[in-house]
């Protein structure tokens, strides 16, 4: 008996935004893993060089490219390059996002309210674009958008970040609906407390992790290794019936 090919993605284009460490990194790896050609990125190319020189020696397929996806320009740019040197993009994650204010809502500064809204809403909404436009020249692809439980049920002190996490969620409703005539799937993954620079505020601070654990049933707090197997299910033929789905990964926090 022969294993399931239902995973592999040999011959894909992927490309995985905020992809020099954490869950981004988790994921290009993994799906290097599998036989993706992987286009690693986020805003300084030397983060995102390391990364890609791993996964190459390691025996993968991988491209570093520098990309602010808050910045319009840069979102053209990348994908002008795309086209260029690989004629195609199969899979795109949006995961790159920003969340520069830990406070009450009330004291949200309007500096920080912007850059939360410019990357982790219309970043990822015209990195969607760009990709879905590639995607319907070549008769399908998928989209993973980064979300985040916050979307569901909005942090102390993490307000702004929140909301722009629940624009995610119905934003990717919206792609999976329109998209779907041209074979584009799009879908959510929603993480939960998971150990990485980003959640360092949250996993770092005893109280807030101790408060947070309680609220877990597995009590426990993720590695980004531990979001990756999802993008997999979301990316390959294993999930080829499925759009329009926020995934939760986070030990059972939303049950």
């Amino acid at each position: 008996m022969s294993k399931t090919t239902l995973f592999d993605l040999d011959g894909k284009i992927a490309f995985v935004s905020g992809a020099s460490r954490g869950i981004g990194e988790a994921i290009a790896r993994l799906l290097a893993q599998q036989g993706a050609h992987v286009i690693v990125s986020s805003r300084k190319l030397e983060g995102c060089q390391a990364v890609a020189d791993s996964i190459v020696e390691a025996g993968g397929q991988a491209t570093a490219i520098a990309c602010h996806i808050g910045e319009l320009e840069q979102i053209a740019a990348v994908f002008a390059q795309i086209r260029e040197q690989f004629g195609r993009l199969d899979i795109l994650v949006n995961n790159a996002a920003t969340n520069p204010q830990f406070c009450h809502i009330l004291d949200t500064d309007v500096s920080a309210f912007q850059k939360t809204v410019d990357v982790n809403i219309r970043g990822y909404f015209y990195m969607s674009i760009e990709a879905g436009k590639l995607m319907r020249e070549q008769g399908g692809g998928s989209i993973i958008n980064v979300a985040s439980i916050n979307g569901v049920s909005p942090g102390d002190y993490q307000g702004i970040y929140s909301i722009t996490k629940g624009a995610v969620i119905n934003m990717t409703k919206a792609f999976a609906k329109e998209c779907a005539q041209f074979g584009i799937r799009c879908n959510a993954l929603l993480p939960g407390l998971t150990d990485t620079k980003f959640a360092s505020a949250l996993v770092k601070n005893d109280a807030i992790r101790e408060t947070a654990l309680k609220q877990i049933p597995l009590r426990r707090v993720a590695e980004p290794t531990e979001m990756a197997g999802a993008v997999l299910y979301l990316a390959s033929d294993a999930s080829s019936y499925t759009t329009g789905v926020s995934l939760n990964v986070d030990g059972g926090y939303l049950a």
